[in-house]
């Protein structure tokens, strides 16, 4: 057992801005990183933005049915995002790293979220990898170090493309995209191509595109904390 701890870090929020429809975090996004960390015998700890029972998009759940690690997640693991911390209580002491799992519902509380934004910070001038996978970059933009320069300025990055959310009829419906917004805060942002899996790492930030990214990305942390 390494004894690594990982903070995993869910969206609070659960309505897919004004359609009217359910959202939150995506399932495959925590499901598979929980599975390469714990095969690697990292301790995780489950928080969200305002910390209880975080909300699952339960679209992502109809079309993860085929997917047997979800599976397994929801049978084994999913009372563990039924009661996470409140993303305030955590302290970037306790952790090697920090994971933020993607989903719609990130769009909305990521972002503007103080504590998250200090909590990253504290992690990364630590040299603590901070990630995020899929929409879950978000919680980067507003980021900014203790001498004002934004977090991503500068650095090979990546999150849900805008031909994703193109194929996914969102992009009218997101306050922005992920991809224009990481852009305009000096991240090279890096497109893997639609639904194509893509990581990129630049020192300790960590980043995924989409879904089939989540285990890859989470693969990186692991060799990257175990040489460590």
């Amino acid at each position: 057992m390494s004894g690594k701890s990982i903070l995993m870090v869910l969206t609070s929020h659960d309505k897919l801005g004004n359609t009217g429809k359910q959202t939150g975090w995506y399932l495959p996004e925590a499901a598979h990183p929980h599975e390469v960390f714990t095969k690697a015998g990292f301790n995780l700890t489950y928080a969200s933005i305002k910390g209880g029972a975080a909300p699952l998009d339960e679209g992502s759940v109809a079309a993860s049915k085929d997917d047997g690690t979800c599976q397994t997640f929801l049978k084994e693991s999913l009372n563990l995002t039924e009661k996470t911390i409140p993303l305030a209580e955590a302290k970037a002491d306790d952790y090697d790293a920090v994971f933020y799992v993607g989903g719609f519902g990130t769009m909305w509380d990521f972002p503007d979220c103080k504590e998250s934004i200090e909590l990253i910070k504290n992690m990364y001038e630590a040299d603590k990898i901070v990630a995020a996978v899929c929409h879950g970059p978000v919680a980067f933009v507003n980021v900014r170090l203790s001498d004002g320069t934004p977090l991503l300025k500068g650095k090979a990055c990546t999150g849900f493309t805008n031909g994703e959310e193109d194929a996914v009829q969102c992009r009218s419906i997101v306050p922005y995209t992920c991809e224009d917004k990481m852009g305009e805060m000096g991240g090279k942002f890096v497109d893997g191509g639609v639904f194509k899996e893509n990581v990129q790492i630049t020192g300790n930030l960590f980043t995924g595109q989409n879904p089939p990214s989540a285990s890859a990305l989470a693969e990186a942390i692991v060799k990257a904390l175990n040489t460590v």
